[in-house]
């Protein structure tokens, strides 16, 4: 029974691991060597945290087929904006 329950936990946080992985993830203009660009995206937000505007690039990154992103352009202030290169 314990043996079931610990293969049960392992396959859950493999798929749960996967799923994190697969998201797209910022990288540097010298990252972007020998990569296929894929267009832009940009996102917009009203107090929101840095944190939250990476989450929301890598999820639209990743909503396009993306791989990866290059951030070309961020301001803060009382509304946050950011666009970003996607790659795959």
């Amino acid at each position: 029974m314990k043996t079931k329950l610990t293969i049960a936990a392992l396959s859950l946080l493999s798929v749960l691991s996967f799923g994190a992985n697969a998201a797209a993830h910022q990288i540097t203009s010298e990252q972007t060597q020998g990569m296929q660009s894929l267009g832009s995206i940009s996102v917009s937000q009203i107090g929101s945290a840095p944190m939250d505007m990476r989450q929301e690039l890598s999820q639209k990154a990743t909503e396009k087929g993306a791989s990866a992103y290059r951030v070309t352009e961020a301001r803060t202030g009382d509304t946050w904006h950011a666009t970003a290169e996607l790659y795959k």
